[in-house]
């Protein structure tokens, strides 16, 4: 019998400890991981105005359940005596540039919407996939929560919207891409930043890499020498590294396929 509700708040449910890993959250990956195998054989032929519908559809049902998810949490953070959290219910995340930038690339044309897709089906994908893997918002909320729906459907849709682009061939990287997609997170890093060294929260990882095991004790390293800001140009740096492990990932996949005796020789 579950001792809590679709919409109950991470603080209000007694016993509960992590879902990360849990039985759910594993089938939940086999399901997401075989969705982006099959897209292999059913996008190849999609329609690409039809996929720019769909990326407008997506695009706002991601807004407003992004503005659902702050309301949620608000509301019991403030109801509870907790007050609004500014240190991190802010849509200054990295993943949060899923968000903007697919709005950008549903809604206008030029340089705007074409670095939003180089992010999308860069470091965008990529994020979306290490969030599905290791979905933190399982470490508040039980699986069949809302808190928990809103954290895998926005990793996972994040992982498979840059996943169909790519196959459907929608978009064709090129190593132009890896600083393409780096653009995005550089704007949003100049937002970030003031936040971050302003009320000492840790928006995109850049102050004190939180959840990071590595780069935390380098941030304690910088911090304590005085030289935190060095730290957090080193991981705006370091992003770039997603965008490049994508796009070399792409052309070895296509070069595979384009010749398909060096494929069987692989194999």
């Amino acid at each position: 019998m579950l001792l809590y509700h679709f919409f109950d708040y991470k603080y209000n449910i007694p016993g509960f400890k992590s879902d990360l890993f849990s039985i759910n959250h594993l089938i939940f990956i086999v399901v997401i991981l075989l969705v982006a195998f099959a897209s292999i054989f059913f996008m190849r032929k999609v329609d690409h105005k039809k996929i720019r519908i769909a990326l407008k559809v997506l695009s706002i049902f991601t807004i407003v359940l992004e503005i659902a998810k702050i309301s949620f949490e608000s509301y019991f953070d403030i109801t509870t005596g907790r007050g609004f959290n500014s240190f991190g219910i802010l849509p200054l995340y990295t993943c949060s540039l899923y968000i903007y930038t697919l709005f950008i690339h549903s809604f206008t044309k030029g340089k705007a919407s074409e670095y939003s897709l180089s992010f999308l089906t860069t470091t965008g994908m990529l994020s979306g996939l290490i969030g599905l893997i290791y979905c933190n918002g399982l470490n508040w909320y039980p699986f069949w929560t809302f808190g928990a729906f809103y954290s895998l459907f926005f990793h996972s849709s994040m992982f498979l919207c840059g996943f169909f682009l790519l196959v459907s061939g929608y978009k064709k990287l090129e190593w132009k891409d890896v600083l393409k997609g780096w653009v995005p997170l550089v704007i949003l890093s100049l937002v970030a930043m003031p936040v971050n060294y302003g009320i000492g929260s840790d928006y995109m990882q850049i102050y004190e890499a939180g959840g990071v095991p590595l780069m935390e004790k380098v941030a304690e390293i910088f911090a304590n020498a005085g030289y935190r800001q060095v730290f957090t140009i080193m991981m705006i740096c370091i992003y770039i590294i997603f965008s490049l492990v994508v796009v070399s990932l792409y052309k070895l996949a296509s070069k595979i396929k384009k010749n398909p005796a060096k494929q069987e020789q692989i194999q």
